[in-house]
């Protein structure tokens, strides 16, 4: 081992020491959430988490059959998802609900709400025979087994996370998952919820996240840390020039853009597993940056889980707007800002958490200083190993992130 090695491996080390402190002060915050939500579901795990949904949609399919048998319209009431006064933000959880919630109803009575109020219906029943017998299916399938209902998935998607949240718990709890498409490289092994064995290292392109990581088990890695990047194609990239080998041991997880919930959910997973530091590696653009937030401070659509899919210690890595200038590449190789980039810019800046990211905030401002924008792979145009051989591995050495 070279100086260089033992001296990248103790900056690691010592960024570890200090955000393992900040772990535990975060654990320990989370801890009453964490008791409370189990007492509020279980008292004796996942079967009592069962039972908690089962009563769920029982006490609310009463509430309707009394109101009908009372000779009034049932009328469905959950919050709305998509109203930023519905949130707000806590630096060690993320995105979380607000006490005080503006919220959204499906009247029966309401012509224009029956179809909605039939399709919420028909998924509570399917939601209800799947978590009675303890299977599950995926979003994908119930939207083909009713396809004229459903209309489009994004529909059915709606639907699911708006019952999750008008039944006050986590949406893997309904049995109803969504298929992964992230995909996790590196030193890791682990036990699936079938009880099948999966190490990380072996496939050439990458694991699939599984599908049930709320139920995944016995996690082993000697990781340093992980490294969360914004494409597969970067993903790829990195795999195909070894990146693993040369900066063994880690782990790498990629979302393929905007991240699914499991992929989310394993990323928290790991950090709270392991206890190491987490990095993003993402485009240089106002877009790159919101997924990296989503990782670091969850979002609004599902606030109510943030517990249970936010990193608060993560950090940027990259592709810094500061980096694009450092690094002299060439004016051809960036892009234009486009009016989408310049109002998510705008957007991000208004958004509570950059108040706690200063350094966030001034690269966020250079985008709207210098106009431009960069991809990853801009950097490729100073040599084609230049992301694997020395930008990644100097930004850890050096301590090159924010």
């Amino acid at each position: 081992m070279t100086e260089g090695d033992i001296n990248f491996w103790d900056s690691l080390e010592i960024l570890g020491h200090e955000l393992l402190h900040r772990e535990r002060e975060i654990v320990q915050k989370r801890q009453p959430a964490t008791e409370k939500t189990k007492s509020a579901t279980s008292e004796d795990g996942e079967s009592g988490s069962r039972g908690h949904v089962l009563r769920a949609i029982e006490r609310l399919t009463e509430t309707m059959i009394v109101a009908l048998s009372n000779g009034h319209s049932p009328v469905l009431t959950y919050k709305d998802r998509g109203k930023s006064s519905n949130v707000s933000f806590d630096e060690d959880f993320g995105v979380v609900p607000n006490d005080t919630i503006a919220v959204k109803t499906v009247d029966f009575s309401a012509i224009k709400s029956t179809t909605k109020f039939a399709r919420t219906l028909q998924v509570l029943a399917i939601t209800y025979r799947l978590v009675q017998t303890n299977t599950y299916s995926t979003k994908r399938d119930v939207f083909y087994n009713d396809t004229k209902l459903f209309g489009t998935q994004r529909v059915l998607d709606t639907i699911v996370d708006d019952i999750a949240c008008m039944l006050k718990v986590p949406r893997h709890s309904l049995h109803i998952l969504a298929t992964s498409k992230g995909c996790v490289a590196g030193d890791l092994t682990l036990v699936d919820s079938d009880g099948s064995f999966l190490d990380c290292s072996v496939a050439s392109g990458g694991t699939m996240v599984p599908a049930h990581v709320q139920n995944i088990t016995n996690l082993h890695s000697n990781a340093k840390f992980v490294l969360v990047v914004e494409k597969d194609a970067t993903f790829q990239k990195l795999l195909d020039d070894g990146f693993c080998r040369k900066l063994a041991p880690c782990i790498m997880v990629t979302g393929k853009g905007v991240p699914d919930l499991n992929t989310r959910m394993l990323v928290h997973k790991l950090w709270k597993a392991f206890h190491i530091p987490v990095f993003a590696l993402v485009d240089a653009d106002p877009h790159g940056m919101e997924i990296m937030c989503t990782y670091k401070y969850g979002s609004m659509a599902l606030s109510h889980e943030s517990h249970n899919l936010t990193v608060p210690t993560l950090k940027w890595l990259g592709v810094l707007p500061s980096d694009i200038r450092r690094l002299c590449i060439q004016e051809d190789v960036l892009l234009p800002m486009n009016d989408s980039d310049r109002a998510k810019a705008r957007e991000l800046l208004g958004r509570p958490y950059l108040s706690a990211e200063p350094l966030w905030k001034r690269e966020l401002e250079e985008f709207l200083t210098r106009d431009r924008k960069a991809e990853i792979q801009s950097l490729i145009s100073i040599s084609p190993t230049f992301l694997t051989d020395v930008y990644i591995p100097n930004k850890i050495k050096f301590g090159g992130w924010i």
